[in-house]
């Protein structure tokens, strides 16, 4: 852990923008947002999920987030091998940030979702047979890589999604030169970062976002200040929540078949044996990915109830009968099933600028 600059009175947020290739303004208001929710210690905290080609940034941006709120000697790290390598980290340090990540193991992915909402971890203690200790922790993160590594519905409810794009070599800067400027700005970033946070705080008695969960107050909670619009945050995250969501069902074959024979009915009920017996007679390359099982199939079914719900196909479970047979009963919005929201994408050039 290393010491932060001292704050400086007369500085802009909006010139860490200066610094980071984000690719557009409703991306860099969302960066920002979760940057300022991060000062928030005890959580719920968000993830910050960055890809983007090789050369894009994706390191010197997570390296700059966290020297903003969490200087560290080791600013990223890779992977943690084990969970419980995961919560002595968080333990250790207010910022998580692991880098040139290629996938999030099934773990993993638990393992986040308990350090976004606060969670524990427990060892039994070196020497003992009966004493443990006991790690927790809710702490914000950063992950960055190549891909996108988040395939699983409910780390992604939890993420915030930029893509960084390619740099021309015309736009490359020596990184030495980039952090020697970017030191000299950080206490500026830093004060105008930390006025928005109090001015938020100041505020939050009487902010009132609608249909909101906790995390996402959280975000918003400095959105109505001098800096960023609460419209404009709003829109913002509501279209990358969308986006992230049909990437995940992309990435879930079981999702993506569901999709398919819901696109041609508005309404399928039966058991889950039946509906593994109609995947198998109506949908092509049925074996990548399709369960085996009826049990299986009910149970991915459960994990991708969210993010199919977002886009219009609502998967609801119940007993019929005096037998009480489960049945699974599929309806499709057909106005939304294909629905995407796209983001507002106006650049970070000279012109574009945040709300004064």
């Amino acid at each position: 852990m290393l010491p932060l600059p001292v704050p400086a009175r007369g500085g802009s947020i909006e010139t860490l923008a200066s610094f980071c290739n984000i690719p557009s303004r409703s991306d860099f208001v969302l960066v920002v947002s979760w940057l300022l929710a991060a000062l928030r210690y005890g959580g719920p905290s968000s993830i910050l999920a960055l890809s983007g080609e090789q050369g894009s940034a994706k390191t010197v941006l997570s390296k700059m987030l966290r020297a903003l709120i969490d200087p560290n000697v080791a600013p990223v790290r890779s992977a943690p091998r084990e969970e419980r390598d995961l919560f002595i980290a968080a333990n250790n340090g207010h910022l998580l940030a692991f880098d040139n990540l290629s996938d999030l193991p099934a773990w993993t992915s638990d393992a986040l979702c308990r350090l976004a909402s606060g969670g524990s971890f427990a060892v039994r203690r070196l020497y003992t047979d009966q004493d443990e200790t006991l790690f927790q922790a809710a702490r914000p993160v950063i992950l960055n890589g190549i891909e996108d590594v988040i395939t699983r519905p409910d780390v992604a409810d939890r993420a915030i999604f930029v893509a960084l794009p390619h740099i021309p070599e015309h736009r490359r800067r020596p990184e030495k030169e980039l952090w020697h400027d970017f030191e000299k700005r950080r206490p500026q970033v830093l004060g105008a970062l930390l006025d928005t946070a109090a001015h938020g705080l100041r505020s939050l008695p009487n902010v009132r976002l609608e249909q909101l969960d906790g995390r996402l107050r959280l975000l918003g909670e400095c959105v109505r200040n001098r800096h960023l619009f609460r419209w404009w945050f709003l829109a913002a995250y509501r279209a990358n929540r969308r986006t992230a969501i049909e990437d995940v069902v992309e990435a879930d074959p079981v999702a993506v078949r569901i999709r398919e024979l819901m696109a041609k009915r508005a309404l399928w009920a039966g058991s889950a044996s039946d509906l593994l017996r109609m995947g198998a007679t109506e949908l092509s390359s049925v074996g990548l990915g399709w369960p085996t099982s009826p049990r299986a199939l009910a149970g991915r079914l459960r994990r991708a109830q969210i993010p199919l719900r977002v886009l219009g196909i609502e998967i609801s479970f119940g007993r019929e009968g005096h037998a009480g047979t489960r049945v699974i009963t599929l309806r499709a919005r057909p106005d939304q099933i294909r629905t995407r929201l796209s983001a507002p994408s106006a650049s970070l050039g000279a012109s574009a600028s945040l709300p004064p």
